[in-house]
């Protein structure tokens, strides 16, 4: 059994607004899930998504599907 901790990043678009959210992507291999948490919040709850969710998320913000949000 892998023990492996999240490894947090913010995103190269992110500016230091202090409204960004973190993402640990290192989970997929061990057990599918992308965690995501708010910066500013570190000790905070983190939401977990399956791989493919987290992908079709970020298929979405790239074609513009939440541009009116």
């Amino acid at each position: 059994m892998t023990t492996e901790s999240p490894r947090w990043f913010k995103s190269s678009y992110s500016q230091n607004g202090g409204q960004c959210a973190e993402v640990a992507t290192n989970l997929v291999v061990v057990d599918g899930s992308v965690a995501v948490r708010d910066s500013k919040d570190p000790a905070g709850p983190a939401l977990t998504f399956t791989s493919e969710a987290w992908t079709a998320f970020v298929a979405g913000i790239r074609s513009g599907d939440f541009s009116g949000i």
